[in-house]
């Protein structure tokens, strides 16, 4: 644990969370505005909770904060996340230099080499681990993104709008692609997203940012697949369309 300029921040595990995440009165400043402001949050280990919010509200913030990424941001409160943290972001990042495998291997040790090559099977990519960067279309692109993400085998996967850059049928490939990674992965997940069926089709959990608040907080008891025509589906579209500020019948 470590207390510096008001924050205090523990990298700690607490036995009521375990691999999971907890918040408690986190809060997160630019200057004088608090972009998060005084946030409770627990996600037990294993669940997919999709974050959503309008630009600005502090979705993106909240994620660095997570992976520890926002060292200069003025903060406090307590943070507990697992000490195995990944982040896949809106573009794969991939390094345009170095090839595939590579590319899933950095930042890990060699001997997950033949992890790094299963994952790639895994993600649909089996035999390209020559290949560069650019030989890759964005969603096989996206797909080396994850496989990099979990070949650490990760407790906390955190996902910034992995997909917003992805036309709608490759969206949906990577939707069902990404459901069957957790389940064979099983890392806690905080998925931030603009598009309410991505959240709902996605996770277990919905939560709505609000002027750096959570607002709304849901789960999601929908059995089966999800189909966007199903009841269910669509009334809980229309309660977070409505949360949102967005007319449900023009969207």
């Amino acid at each position: 644990m470590a207390a510096d300029s008001g924050r205090l921040i523990s990298a700690e595990r607490p036995a009521d969370v375990g691999a999971g995440v907890q918040l408690d009165g986190l809060t997160r400043r630019f200057g004088s505005r608090a972009v998060l402001d005084n946030v409770d949050l627990t996600i037990p280990a294993g669940r997919f909770v999709a974050l959503l919010g309008k630009s600005g509200s502090g979705k993106s913030t909240l994620l660095r904060a997570l992976a520890g990424i926002d060292h200069g941001v003025a903060g406090e409160g307590l943070l507990r996340v697992p000490s195995r943290t990944s982040m896949v972001f809106q573009d794969s990042r991939l390094l345009p230099w170095t090839r595939v495998l590579p590319n899933i291997l950095f930042g890990q040790p060699r001997s997950r080499r033949a992890a790094a090559s299963a994952l790639l099977g895994e993600v649909g990519l089996a035999g390209r681990e020559k290949a560069w960067p650019g030989e890759l279309s964005g969603g096989e692109q996206q797909r080396a993104a994850l496989a990099r993400a979990l070949v650490g085998e990760p407790e906390l996967l955190l996902a910034d709008e992995p997909f917003g850059a992805l036309d709608a049928l490759t969206r949906m490939r990577m939707h069902a692609l990404l459901h069957r990674l957790v389940a064979a992965h099983r890392p806690t997940v905080l998925l931030v997203t603009h598009d309410v069926d991505e959240a709902i089709t996605l996770a277990e959990r919905v939560l709505i940012l609000d002027r750096g608040r959570i607002g709304v907080d849901i789960d999601i008891d929908i059995d089966g697949p999800r189909d966007p025509a199903q009841r269910q589906f669509q009334q809980l579209r229309r309660s977070l369309l409505s949360a949102l500020g967005a007319d449900p019948i023009a969207a």
